[in-house]
């Protein structure tokens, strides 16, 4: 069986394209459902997340060292600390599982 190429693009040029002008086009209000609105709301987060947790995991020789750095990375971030300083102490907890095991 062979594959269109053609057909392939096509069908993704529409589908980017109705994901981009539907909306614009279909709604003219403001949202006030607030389900919707908080939906809309954490859609980029829970896509950077999705797009970042296997990378995570990859990234690294030992999948557990990626897995120590994310719970490193979030028991740091709950406590406040800064982008520069939750990056370094993931790097150093990869770095160091790395060297050792």
């Amino acid at each position: 069986m062979k594959h269109n190429f053609y057909i392939y693009l096509l069908v993704m040029g529409i589908s980017v394209f109705a994901i981009r002008v539907l909306p614009l086009t279909l709604i003219r209000k403001p949202i006030k459902n607030r389900f919707i609105r908080d939906f809309l709301y954490y859609v980029p987060y829970v896509t950077l997340s999705v797009m970042t947790f296997p990378a995570i995991i990859d990234a690294t020789k030992n999948p557990y060292a990626g897995l120590f750095a994310l719970f490193a990375g979030i028991i740091a971030a709950y406590r406040q600390m800064g982008l520069f300083k939750v990056t370094l102490i993931c790097c150093f907890s990869v770095l160091i599982l790395e060297l050792f095991f």
